[in-house]
């Protein structure tokens, strides 16, 4: 099969097109025939490296951690999906050697989600990583709720930072979908327009409006939750119009990895910043935000495209190189490797 592979760290040259055995699930596994590969910040970070040409984690690795396609073979004890099922995955190459820049993956059942009928390749590949930490940061607040569904943030206003980004264009979707009033943020009239496609209710230009008016106009007690992309850029933003007992779901640290906060201002407001990463945010929220988020397609309310607010960006998997560089470079909406066809016959 082909795989695409590195064994070092550094510029996504160190990426390379290779053919390897066809891998075996073990007992709790499950092997996926990829068909489209997604590609977030995270995969070409932790190829990047904290520095160029220092090994990979394992002697060769296989990049991407998210990626849809049709289960091809399960090991013994797996009961939740069987061969021949469309299927989602999320963090498949979280402490493992190799992800979804292949044409078959082998990954442990808890980490394979049913997609949808009606739900493209495309949509599965996009969910993931976005979807999982925009559930996250929505589920967070002091007083719940913990699960997302219509009517479970009705009544709720949500702050989306950086609307246009995947996990921002998943956030308002999710918020829409669970009765929020949704307001964002972006910085240009094309992504103004990408925000509201993704169904956002208010959109403000941080860059030519006065922010903290334009939200205040709005929700004039405040905003209940936000969803950060990028706390230091924000915080005093965030301090202006966070409502009492609100809350702020840090999930990147764009902008600046260190913030200064208004102490006593806060403390006024009961307000609570929570930081989140998924790879360490505990086996019961991902299950949990994997439910959700299928139940969310399934309802057809993560639709991926332009028309949907994210646009696609599509490489062939030889390229995929390119697909990271394309994001490192910040390509808005979601980039995209193709790897195989729904009804391939990959034996090789």
């Amino acid at each position: 099969m082909r795989a695409i592979a590195y064994s070092e760290t550094g510029p996504s040259s160190v990426l390379q097109l290779v053919d390897r055995d066809i891998p075996q699930p073990g007992p709790g596994e499950v092997r996926v025939r990829i068909v489209v590969s997604g590609v977030n910040p995270t995969d070409w970070k932790a190829r990047a490296g904290a520095r160029a040409g220092r090994p990979a984690p394992f002697p060769e690795v296989v990049p991407n951690q998210d990626g849809a396609g049709v289960v091809d073979a399960v090991g013994d004890g797996v009961t939740g999906v069987a061969v021949g099922d469309r299927v989602w995955m999320f963090l498949a190459a979280h402490g493992r050697p190799t992800g979804t820049a292949q044409e078959f993956t082998v990954v442990p059942e808890s980490r394979v989600v049913k997609l949808p009928d009606a739900a493209g390749f495309e949509l599965g590949a996009s969910l993931g990583v976005p979807a999982m930490t925009a559930h996250r940061a929505l589920t967070v607040h002091e007083v719940g709720p913990t699960r997302l569904g219509p009517g479970a943030l009705e009544g709720r206003t949500v702050l989306v930072a950086g609307g246009a980004g995947a996990v921002g264009h998943a956030a308002i979707q999710l918020a829409r979908w669970a009765g929020a009033q949704v307001i964002t943020t972006i910085s240009s009239p094309e992504k103004a327009a990408l925000a509201t496609a993704a169904g956002a209710h208010h959109v403000v230009n941080y860059r030519a409006d006065d922010a903290a008016r334009a939200i205040r106009a709005v929700a004039p007690d405040g905003v209940d939750q936000v969803v950060e992309v990028s706390p230091a850029r924000n915080a005093a933003l965030n301090a202006k119009v966070i409502a009492n007992h609100g809350s702020v779901s840090v999930y990147a640290t764009d902008g600046g990895a260190e913030m200064t906060l208004d102490v006593r201002h806060h403390f006024s407001l009961n307000a609570r910043y929570q930081f989140l990463l998924l790879y360490t945010v505990g086996d019961a929220a991902l299950a949990a935000a994997a439910d959700d988020v299928t139940r969310a397609v399934d309802d057809g309310a993560l639709p991926v495209g332009e028309e949907a607010g994210l646009p696609l960006t599509r490489f062939p998997l030889e390229r995929t190189a390119e697909a990271h560089d394309a994001v490192e470079a910040g390509t808005v909406g979601k980039v995209l490797i193709d790897v195989g066809s729904e009804a391939a016959d990959i034996t090789g």
